[in-house]
């Protein structure tokens, strides 16, 4: 399967593309099916609610341990991390044919698992999944250039109430100021410029299997969820192969040439 020239110049210009209905649904069950095995019994490594807050830019730039190292049962999970090797099922979804030409069109490139980045089950747990602030997940990695595009796949319907993906349109081919972002390197929702820019996000509306393609310097954040029920998620990032990880940090381990 390939992009048409429209959506290819559609992902280009704007930074993000939606392919709707791209995954089967079987396939999103299954997957669904083993990550709220693994969400239930808070099976490491994952990163919990409070953790997502209160860790530093330091540790998000660095670490290579995923383990939350807390064993209060009552933290609330954001996510699970390092999927890739929990299960055949995630392994196969992340290694997936059908898209890989998809993917070899928006790199212009042979493509590289990034598994040190993303490679995350996504949650937002009913009524206690908090907001995701305005970012570029380039932020925390450490590659020779930028282009790495991230998978997201959606296991179910994702709206407004429960904390679907926003976008600021054509946001990665923008050159920001350094005070535009604030001491973790989220993207400032005050200040004219920022809020001018805001003020143009898209808000997407996702049902079971579809997928978004996102650039690694698109901005862009999601609400918590208000709803009575969770929204799991599948998120993880490519690289083309001549984007080279940087010698001795986080970005220079673990990765998959497809």
């Amino acid at each position: 399967m390939n992009l048409s020239k429209e959506e290819l110049e559609l992902f280009n210009k704007n930074g993000f593309l939606i392919l709707k209905d791209f995954a089967k649904h079987k396939e999103c069950d299954a997957i669904l099916d083993i990550a709220k095995i693994h969400i239930k019994y808070s099976i490491e490594p994952i990163e919990s609610e409070e953790g997502y807050h209160q860790n530093s830019k330091d540790y998000r730039t660095n670490v290579i341990d995923y383990s939350n190292h807390n064993t209060l049962k009552s933290e609330t999970i954001r996510r699970l991390r390092q999927v890739y090797h929990r299960d055949i099922i995630f392994k196969n979804w992340m290694e997936n044919i059908k898209i890989r030409p998809i993917l070899e069109q928006v790199l212009n490139d042979k493509v590289v698992l990034t598994t040190a980045h993303h490679n995350s089950i996504m949650t937002k747990m009913a009524n206690k999944g908090t907001q995701t602030r305005w970012h570029q997940d380039r932020r925390y990695w450490h590659f020779s250039d930028n282009n790495l595009v991230s998978i997201w796949l959606s296991l179910g319907d994702e709206n407004s109430e429960n904390g679907v993906l926003e976008f600021i349109p054509q946001s990665h081919k923008m050159h920001f100021e350094a005070n535009q972002f604030d001491e973790k390197d989220y993207f400032k929702d005050d200040g004219d410029k920022n809020i001018a820019l805001i003020n143009k996000k898209v808000l997407t509306t996702l049902q079971k299997g579809d997928v978004v393609l996102f650039h690694s310097m698109l901005l862009h954040r999601a609400n918590g969820n208000i709803s009575n029920k969770d929204k799991i998620s599948f998120v993880y990032t490519v690289r083309g192969k001549s984007t080279t990880p940087i010698k001795g940090t986080r970005s220079d381990t673990l990765e998959i040439e497809l």
